[in-house]
């Protein structure tokens, strides 16, 4: 019995000591460096991963910035709101237009004589940007306004008068909890040039090398045309250079002051008073206009009509004279020819009045009043030849019947768009040198996306730095080479995982075995 009980006791005792050697081996198959080496490999490739997607695919959080930028126009003011998501500001393609409000009633210039109407004018817009922007928004949001040619027109009249609408304006501004940025009149090259900026931008041309877009802007006081030409610029004035997204670009550029439809339709009409003059010394006098519909009939005063900087040259005395419409297209543009001094050219190619001109190239942008006119009148993609043709008659419909069938539209706009039409026609080809063959390269445009095409959107990219000198931060690898990037290393994962199993339940086995 005694020598049972020492049997039993020592079998008992081999066999806790086998069980013990046994968990102690496969406890030491967790331990064997090939295990650890492959844990290593596939934890580290697993971080590896997930910092990859975490870079590649950033998560982009809603929160937006904002800025307003006020166009105060020869003939009107508008005021733009932009926003563009606060992670991605200086990224391309971002910026978009969010809103916006046109001014009732005219221009701020048209205030010189009540400089405090001018600030005034603009608070409607004003509270609907305050509406618009979100309140926490408000004291970050620079607000700029920048005045085009009616400002340079009434500067060049009367500077005082001038500096009291601006300081007007400013006082308004300044009511409202944004960040007022200043309120100043920007010239024609920067006009010309901002304008270059919005539609490239807009368009995502400021990216690629393959070319940009020439910018044409009409407003009512000036017009511009800026591009980047092949040849040579000859005159320092015409010049500008930008470094933007990495890419250099020389960009020809001008303003023509008193060319914008307004300015330009009263130097027409100023033209053809002051020969009427000279020929008949008769009162009253009849302005006999071949770009007003036959039936038109207006009495108008010389005081009240040309009233402006740009009829210096044109002597006219302060008379009553009868507003005759003719309806007659081909005298229409031979009278706004009359307008150009293409007589004298001290470089190699000029547009007109003297002004250096390389030959026109590539695609070109044409907005503004170039939009609004030719698409008023269905013209925006017609042949140079068609749109002659639809011009003459539309011109040559009596204005009773143009009253008629347009019965909503403002008549004193509704008189001008035979003059305005064939003023722009007239400006493209004669003045810089359209022609049939590149007609098509014009695009008459009114927005890019949800922007209005412009010079206000590349006024604030400018200001605020928005359009970097290099070139913006890309992915850390393209789309496909991301996914096949991924695909890959997550075979590899798989497969090394596989291989740790396998491993370890050999291992296993191995260290039972080695017990029994």
């Amino acid at each position: 019995m005694g020598r049972d009980n020492r049997f039993h006791s020592v079998f008992s005792s081999k066999r806790s000591k086998a069980r013990v050697l046994m968990e102690v081996k496969v406890k030491n198959a967790w331990h064997r460096p090939a295990i650890i080496f492959l844990a290593t490999v596939i934890t580290f490739g697993i971080i590896t991963m997930v910092a990859i997607s975490v870079v590649q695919n950033k998560p982009l959080h809603q929160k937006y910035k904002y800025g307003i930028v006020l166009d105060a126009g020869s003939s009107h003011t508008s005021v733009f709101i932009y926003e563009w998501p606060a992670e991605k500001e200086n990224n391309t393609g971002m910026v978009r237009q969010k809103h916006t409000c046109n001014v009732k009633g005219k221009g701020i210039s048209s205030y010189f004589a009540n400089p405090q109407g001018a600030g005034a004018s603009l608070q409607e817009c004003m509270e609907e940007a305050r509406q618009k922007i979100p309140a926490h928004r408000h004291h970050e949001t620079p607000v700029y306004l920048g005045a085009t040619a009616g400002m340079r027109l009434l500067k060049m009249e009367n500077d005082k008068a001038s500096e009291n609408v601006l300081d007007s304006v400013a006082h308004s501004l300044k009511s409202y909890p944004f960040s007022y940025q200043g309120a100043r009149i920007i010239s024609g090259q920067e006009e010309g040039a901002f304008g270059w900026i919005t539609v490239n931008y807009l368009s995502q041309n400021l990216r690629k090398p393959t070319g940009t877009l020439g910018a044409l802007d009409l407003g009512g006081a000036s017009t511009q045309i800026t591009f980047v030409p092949q040849q040579n610029i000859e005159s320092s004035d015409n010049s500008i250079d930008f470094r933007l997204y990495g890419n250099d670009y020389h960009l020809y550029t001008h303003s023509f002051l008193c060319y914008g439809k307004d300015q330009a339709l009263k130097l027409s009409m100023g033209k053809i008073l002051e020969s009427t003059l000279k020929a008949d010394e008769t009162d009253p006098v009849e302005l006999r206009d071949p770009c007003f519909h036959p039936g038109y009939n207006q009495t108008r005063t010389v005081s009240s009509d040309f009233n402006t900087p740009c009829m210096k040259d044109v002597q006219l005395e302060n008379k009553t004279f009868f507003h005759i419409g003719l309806g007659q297209w081909p005298q229409c543009q031979q009278s706004i020819i009359k307008i150009f001094n293409n007589m004298t050219c001290s470089y190699s190619k000029c547009s007109f009045n003297g002004v250096f001109q390389p030959s026109v190239y590539g695609d070109f942008g044409a907005f503004s009043a170039f939009f609004f006119v030719m698409d008023f009148l269905n013209l925006t993609s017609d042949s140079l030849d068609t749109t002659k043709q639809k011009l003459a008659e539309y011109c040559s419909t009596p204005w009773k019947k143009l009253v008629e069938n347009y019965p909503k539209v403002n008549q004193k706009y509704l008189s001008e768009y035979c003059f305005s039409a064939t003023y722009i026609v007239t400006l493209l080809e004669k003045g810089y040198s359209f022609s049939s063959n590149n007609w098509k390269d014009i695009r008459f445009i009114k927005k890019i996306g949800d922007s209005d095409a412009g010079w206000t959107l590349g006024y604030m990219l400018n200001l605020t730095n928005m359009i970097p000198a290099e070139a913006p931060d890309t992915p850390l690898m393209p789309h496909g080479g991301y996914v096949t990037f991924m695909l890959l290393f997550s075979l590899l994962i798989l497969v090394l995982l596989l291989m740790a199993y396998f491993y370890f339940r050999r291992s296993t086995r191995t260290a039972q075995k080695d017990i029994i």
